[in-house]
């Protein structure tokens, strides 16, 4: 399975001045992503303590991804990448060599 890095940060056009709203807001997503670990939707979450935006580690397929990304939409902008772990890097690395080695 394919796990992505996903930086993630608020759309300030949507986020309420209201300072009780905007709490109100900001709690429910929390929620949401506390559920969203507890259930394995993501692997990681954090949020960078500048309030600039913050990442999360998710693995799924690309359909699984942005069905989840939708359920933040207008409120989240998002850049996601997929990863690779340091053994399949290793792998590649590998094959690239051997293959190299044939031509």
């Amino acid at each position: 399975m394919t796990k992505y890095h996903i930086k993630w940060r608020m759309n300030l056009s949507m986020i309420p001045e209201d300072p009780e709203k905007r709490a109100k807001l900001w709690l429910s997503m929390l929620e949401m992503i506390k559920s969203n670990l507890k259930s394995g939707n993501m692997i990681d979450w954090g949020e960078y303590c500048d309030l600039s935006g913050g990442y999360t580690l998710a693995e799924g397929t690309e359909a699984d991804i942005l069905g989840e990304l939708m359920k933040w939409t207008p409120y989240v902008i998002f850049d996601v990448k997929p990863v690779l772990s340091v053994d399949q890097v290793i792998a590649t690395i590998n094959r690239a060599v051997a293959e190299s080695k044939v031509r």
